[in-house]
């Protein structure tokens, strides 16, 4: 069954229920974005809760994946993950990587972006909020997967990962696909004027674009419209650039949001992986 929520098409498998983008739909590459629902976590973490650390039992997380990935067509043994810091470092990552953050022990400390051309390889960040930026290579066959919360991306994480790839793997910015994944949306993220001003001082940009003032020392940055322009800075085609336009805690019932909770809830994750049989 499926629906079509935002720029995005919510599938619903096995009890399961996953978003994709049509405009990534590509023959060598899957991808997915989780929600809430068919997971066996409780309370707070119910149901699809896929964070580890933050008081749900981690066999719950590991299930969580397992039913996931049979849901979403992943194997659940190729996810690699990191402990993210909200910063901008990206790394490549490869098949002796597979399982790490999730069914093996975490590696990769700090880090908010992963790229790979390895098939058999998928991807994974954690949200509940913050921006997932999926990023794929039809040329290359290789994919990238950025975590950008705020401060991810006012330090251009979206363009760490074009220039990434560009570097591993040869990929000319004009010929990625990229998506912007569910996050707090533009009517939602109030900030003070410390956070307001890093964003302004991304003049390049027009600020403008993406910082509203409320007044009263409030302000609301749009982070889809944020990310969308350092991509295309970074020469992403604007064309070539899905938005989601899916706010996490507009829709705390279906998604996860750290802002909703309160701090006390699960996590989402975003999925972007080459399927074993690809060729390079």
């Amino acid at each position: 069954m499926e629906e079509k929520i935002g720029g995005m098409v919510l599938h619903r498998r096995r009890g399961v229920e996953f978003l994709t983008f049509p405009a990534l739909e590509v023959p060598f590459a899957r991808h997915a974005f989780s929600t809430r629902a068919g997971g066996v976590s409780r309370g707070p973490f119910a149901s699809m809760n896929l964070a580890f650390g933050r008081g749900d039992p981690d066999e719950n997380v590991r299930e969580n994946y397992r039913r996931f990935c049979a849901a979403a067509g992943l194997e659940a043994s190729s996810l690699v993950s990191a402990a993210q810091d909200h910063h901008a470092f990206v790394r490549r990552v490869g098949p002796a990587d597979r399982g790490a953050g999730i069914f093996e022990p975490q590696r990769m400390k700090s880090v908010d972006g992963l790229v790979t051309d390895s098939p058999g390889v998928t991807l994974v960040i954690h949200t509940a909020d913050c921006v997932p930026v999926f990023l794929i290579d039809p040329e290359r066959r290789a994919v990238g997967l950025a975590h950008a919360g705020w401060r991810g991306t006012a330090a251009r994480i979206g363009a760490a990962a074009v220039a990434a790839m560009a570097r591993e793997f040869g990929t000319r910015p004009g010929a990625l696909l990229a998506g912007i994944g569910p996050s707090i949306g533009p009517c939602c993220f109030e900030v003070d004027r410390p956070v307001r001003d890093v964003f302004a001082g991304l003049t390049d940009l027009d600020p403008k674009g993406f910082i509203r003032d409320d007044g009263g020392g409030k302000y609301h940055i749009d982070l889809w419209e944020a990310n969308r322009r350092i991509l295309m800075r970074a020469g992403v085609p604007e064309s070539s650039i899905a938005v989601a336009g899916i706010c996490t805690r507009c829709h705390a019932d279906r998604l996860f949001s750290h802002r909703a909770s309160g701090g006390r809830r699960g996590g989402l994750a975003a999925f972007l992986g080459i399927g074993e049989g690809a060729q390079a």
